[in-house]
C-alpha cells in the first residue's frame, strides 16, 4: 500500500483485519497498559489469603480516602469491629470476603493512581529520558497483493516530550489529542510516517 492509500485506508482491504486500526487507538491501549502494569507492579505482592497480604490491603482500605466506599461497592458489610479485627489480623475473614477485600485493593488503587496522572507521566518520562516506542505495521495479509509493502517493519525509537500531553488527553479521554500526538510521534518517521498512522499494535517500554 503506497503512504497514500493511507488516506482511504480500508480501500485495499486493511480494514479486514479488526487488529489493524488507527494509531491513536492504539496508543490508547498502550497507555492503558502501561497503567494497568505501574497499577500492579507497585501494589501489594502478598496475596489476600495471607495474614501479610490482608493486613497490607486492610490498612491500605482503611488509612486511604475513599476506602470505605470501595469497600461497601466490593460488597463487603461487615462491621467496624470485624474491620478492625482484620486490620488487627487478630480475625481472618471467609474466602469471599477475602476476594471482596482484594477487589476494593485493586479498584481503590487504580481510582487513586488515575487521579493523579502525574504519576504516569512522570513514570513515562523517566526524568527527561523518555520511553521506547515499539510500533507493529499492520498486518497485510488482508491487504490485496499488489498494493501490499514489502519493507514495513517493527519500529523501536525513544521518545520524549509528548508524555504529559498523552497522558492528559488518555485521562480525557480525549482521542483528537491522541492523535494529534501519534501524528507527533510518527514524524519521527520521516517520509515512512504514513506507513504507520494504521497500526496493527503499539508497546511502550514502561
Amino acid at each position: 500500500m503506497s503512504t497514500d492509500g493511507w488516506k482511504n485506508f480500508g480501500k485495499y482491504g486493511a480494514n479486514r483485519d479488526p487488529g489493524n486500526i488507527h494509531g491513536k487507538y492504539a496508543l490508547g491501549r498502550a497507555l492503558e497498559d502501561a497503567l494497568e502494569r505501574m497499577i500492579i507492579h507497585g501494589g501489594i505482592r502478598s496475596p489476600a489469603s495471607t495474614r501479610r497480604g490482608l493486613m497490607a490491603r486492610m490498612n491500605y482500605l482503611t488509612t486511604t480516602g475513599g476506602g470505605a466506599q470501595a469497600m461497601a461497592e466490593a460488597g463487603i458489610t461487615a462491621t467496624r469491629p470485624t474491620i478492625r479485627a482484620w486490620t488487627r489480623g487478630t480475625q481472618h475473614p471467609r474466602p469471599e470476603n477475602q476476594e471482596a477485600i482484594d477487589t476494593a485493593y485493586w479498584n481503590l488503587r487504580a481510582t487513586n493512581i488515575l487521579n493523579n496522572p502525574g504519576a504516569l507521566k512522570q513514570h513515562l518520562n523517566r526524568g527527561g529520558h523518555g520511553t521506547e516506542v515499539e510500533i507493529h505495521p499492520i498486518n497485510q495479509d488482508v491487504v490485496e497483493a499488489p498494493r501490499r509493502r514489502s519493507n514495513l517493519r517493527v519500529r523501536r525509537f525513544q521518545v520524549r516530550y509528548i508524555w504529559d500531553d498523552a497522558v492528559d488527553a488518555f485521562v480525557a479521554g480525549d482521542v483528537a489529542g491522541l492523535e494529534e500526538i501519534w501524528d507527533d510521534i510518527i514524524g519521527e518517521l520521516d517520509s515512512d510516517w504514513g506507513a504507520y498512522t494504521y497500526v496493527s499494535h503499539i508497546g511502550l517500554g514502561a
